[in-house]
């Protein structure tokens, strides 16, 4: 069960190791883009790659999921970034039961966006859990974990990749063993519990005042959705890109331009300065700094 590029990789690598998948769920396909235009989650997709069975029910609360699911009669269900939370009588149909590829270290981020939070509170090192599925919000006892390190320049993207990796990897090391008794499950820590919401717009909304540091690590989080953004000449700029330069100690308010030509646009920041990368005006095109920077000028603000 599973939806975005992580469940594919997941699926692929389950396909690869010769294990017997009967069956794909995922998520519905989505209108995207500004033409919304129809389409298949890439764990969809990649089932029909291997020619298994696609099943997308938009909800699995309702009796016919739980008898179309019950059909095929699992040995086991894993589920790797599917979206939804599984209700009891869908964890009890595997006589192995569920369990759940997590991109976070359990008890910590637990919830819809863990490795976009991973990345805007500027950590170093987070990873994958294999967990025993329950009822609630990946709140079940871990099986296995294992770390991925957090470059600097690390958008959700590349680590959604390095996770999708890592997690294949520890899943396909974790499932004989499990099944074999071989694993004693540990309760999470719930002393030691952070919990994630689902990203909003707004979330992307740039505040100047922040270190570098913030503003980098926001931008690169969530490039991908929302896009973060400021204002700049009563117009709102989508910023995609950015640079970090925290050795930056030029006197300047927050959010004014410091350099701007020559393929640089350098932007204050409440301590420290960031390059801007890639941004995107309203009603304009998606753009890299190195063609645009000349129209902007020193001294003009963002978010003024």
């Amino acid at each position: 069960m599973g939806t975005p590029d992580l469940s594919a990789t997941v699926l692929k690598g389950l396909s690869d190791a010769g294990y017997n998948v009967v069956l794909c769920v995922s998520q519905p396909d989505k209108p995207v883009g500004r033409k919304h235009i129809l389409t298949a989650p890439p764990a969809k997709v990649c089932a029909s790659d291997l020619g298994i069975e696609v099943y997308q029910p938009d909800s699995l609360r309702t009796d016919e999921a739980y008898e179309y699911i019950s059909a095929k009669e699992p040995d086991l269900i894993v589920t790797a970034a599917y979206g939804k939370i599984l209700p009891q009588r869908m964890l009890d149909i595997p006589r192995f039961g569920c369990i759940n590829v997590h991109a976070s270290l359990l008890p910590r981020y637990r919830g819809a966006a863990p490795v976009q939070f991973s990345i805007i509170n500027g950590d170093e090192v987070t990873g994958v859990t294999i967990m025993k599925m329950d009822v609630g919000m990946d709140t079940g006892d871990m099986l296995r974990q294992t770390e991925v390190n957090i470059d600097i320049n690390d958008t959700t993207d590349i680590l959604m990749g390095k996770l999708a990796t890592a997690g294949t990897r520890l899943l396909l090391d974790t499932i004989d063993d499990y099944t074999e008794g071989k694993i004693t499950p540990i309760p999470q820590d719930e002393s030691k519990v952070t919990k994630t919401s689902p990203v909003r717009p707004e979330d992307g909304i740039l505040d100047w005042s922040d270190t570098a540091r913030q503003i980098h690590d926001r931008i690169r989080a969530l490039c991908a959705w929302p896009g973060c953004s400021s204002t700049f000449n009563g117009k709102r700029i989508k910023i995609y890109a950015s640079r970090l330069d925290e050795a930056c100690d030029i006197e300047a308010l927050p959010g004014e331009i410091l350099v701007a030509g020559k393929g640089t646009l350098k932007v204050k920041c409440g301590q420290g300065a960031i390059d801007i990368l890639e941004l995107q005006s309203e009603g304009g095109k998606r753009l890299q700094a190195s063609d645009c920077a000349h129209n902007y000028r020193t001294g003009q603000r963002f978010g003024a």
